[in-house]
């Protein structure tokens, strides 16, 4: 095995979301949206964006078309998909190698069989033709001015059957003018010390630059590829958020994330490691998947602390408990106030709110103990920060008064003829000034559902003093039954997501009934938005 060290700036970083991750189940882009990502990755800094194969999928042949004219590279080449030559089909009359041809990319990646079980039963032609096939294909784009790179379609599983056949796919690759000779563990089964072990026997029987390509399967598809990167491989494949079918593939924000903060390979431009969280989530919007909280890197809660002897170190130097500065990524460190939180955690939660806590011990030690009772309850401000800073303010010399005091609210839900439900929702409440004089206000409104009127009429209600909760709209209601409490008392837990339009938040609500928890988190939200919002004088 070669033991020279891999050098992060001759690295590739090889993205094919727009092939590979868009064969994950339920995604389907459209050439303007492959085109989006395609402007994503690139702003992320890999050296190399797969757009999808030519001549077999009329919406690839377009995106490269649109390519041509409609995107503007700064970091990345784009790559045409596509397979060697038909057995028994001079390389010059296949039209699926002429359509690489015709989209104009300055690389092409070509799949081959190397597994000689593949070559026979799905090919159904000799191990020497597939041989020829490769040194063909590859030959004749090179001589077209084309940089080639070769995906060795079920490298590792062909390797241990006949460890001989995948070298000699190399070898007509790298003979024929190939760049890249690329190992891939197609079903995804296989392990990090399995990978380690087969590239290093690998890069000692060939020359050429070996890459990695790893399904998700086991679980293991960016171990495995750092396991290949470790033995020498300098060239990773992997997909946006580890987008794929099946499991998914190698997710290329991880692979980033490790390749530059673990193991110091500065693979992609400095300024362009803190977009991997923004082009990540821009992704998942365009993919019509919601972003996991949960992903290395890049997700919400991948910085997110919940315990109070964790926040209590953190408070000293949050180092102790992140692997690296969140910013680094262009994520943010968040503290989570649970039932375990201490008073580190809510001194911490409270500076990320820009709530100043500075020699207020007693409301400090109140919050502690209320939210510890209330979660015994059943409430969780874990993904409620609107809802905790009003609770913390509400502590606090000179906490916001009431917006309105509640004298009755009444919804319905009528259903009519041809499947046609009406929800219509009557609210009374005093609303108070600025000088604490209230005035007694009616509204009724209809909605979809009666937490949606209740929603319209109590906005109606504060929008002549607060013009602005106009704007103010429920973007996702989450509702959890606590049922704990056996029998049919059990408790619902509702989380409403608000917006107008510029910014978002979340409140939570509790009770018994699923309609007055409700009520909670919608007076909870349209509170934060005037709190946040100057109210209009008058």
């Amino acid at each position: 095995m070669s033991t020279d060290p891999v050098d992060g700036t001759d690295f590739h970083v090889f993205d094919t979301t727009l092939r590979d991750g868009a064969q994950r189940e339920g995604v389907s882009y459209s050439v303007a949206d492959k085109l989006a990502v395609a402007r994503l990755m690139d702003e992320v800094g890999v050296g190399f964006i797969e757009g999808g194969w030519p001549g077999a999928l009329p919406k690839d042949t377009e995106f490269f078309s649109r390519a041509r004219t409609e995107l503007s590279l700064k970091h990345a080449q784009l790559v045409a998909f596509g397979a060697t030559r038909k057995a028994g089909v001079r390389v010059e009359d296949d039209g699926q190698v002429r359509a690489l041809l015709e989209a104009e990319t300055p690389v092409v990646c070509l799949v081959a069989k190397s597994d000689v079980r593949h070559v026979r039963d799905a090919l159904r032609t000799t191990l020497e033709e597939n041989l020829a096939m490769v040194a063909d294909t590859v030959a004749f784009l090179v001589g077209h001015g084309r940089r080639v790179f070769l995906d060795c379609e079920h490298f590792f599983d062909g390797y241990s059957h006949d460890p001989d056949y995948g070298i000699r796919v190399l070898e007509a690759a790298f003979g024929s003018g190939a760049e890249v000779g690329v190992l891939c563990d197609t079903n995804g089964g296989m392990l990090p010390t399995g990978i380690g072990r087969v590239v290093t026997d690998v890069r000692a029987r060939v020359s050429g630059r070996l890459g990695i390509h790893c399904q998700d399967d086991t679980g293991c598809a960016v171990a495995n590829s750092l396991a290949a990167v470790e033995a020498g491989v300098t060239h990773v494949q992997g997909t946006a958020n580890g987008y794929g079918e099946r499991a998914g593939n190698a997710d290329t924000f991880s692979l980033i994330g490790n390749l530059v903060t673990k193991m110091g390979l500065p693979v992609v431009p400095a300024e362009c490691l803190p977009e991997l969280q923004r082009v990540s989530h821009a992704i998942a919007e365009l993919a019509n998947i919601a972003p996991d909280d949960h992903q290395p890197f890049v997700g919400a809660s991948a910085f997110a602390h919940k315990a109070g002897l964790h926040a209590s170190a953190i408070k000293v130097s949050p180092e102790l408990y992140n692997h690296l500065d969140p910013a680094v990524v262009g994520n943010d460190m968040r503290i989570l106030v649970t039932e375990m939180a201490g008073r580190a955690s809510i001194e911490l939660k409270g500076r990320e709110l820009g709530v100043d806590l500075a020699g207020q011990a007693d409301a400090i030690g109140r919050v502690v103990d209320q939210v510890k009772v209330l979660e015994a309850d059943g409430w969780s401000f874990e993904a409620a920060d609107a809802s905790f800073e009003l609770m913390l303010r509400a502590q606090l010399p000179g906490a916001p008064a009431p917006l309105f005091e509640l004298e009755s609210y009444k919804t319905s839900v009528e259903h009519w003829g041809n499947g046609v439900v009406v929800s219509e929702a009557t609210v009374k409440v005093h609303i108070f000034d600025e000088h604490g004089r209230s005035e007694r206000i009616i509204t009724t409104a209809e909605g979809n559902g009666p937490v949606n009127a209740l929603d319209n009429a109590l906005r109606q209600a504060l929008v002549s003093r607060h013009p602005h909760l106009a704007q103010v709209s429920l973007a996702d209601y989450k509702v959890r039954i606590l049922g704990w409490k056996g029998g049919t008392s059990a408790t619902t837990r509702v989380l409403i997501s608000s917006t107008d339009g510029v910014g978002e938040w979340t409140t939570v609500g509790v009770h018994d009934n699923i309609v007055e928890a409700s009520w909670h988190a919608l007076v909870d939200a349209l509170t934060y938005a005037v709190l946040h919002r100057p109210a209009v004088s008058g």
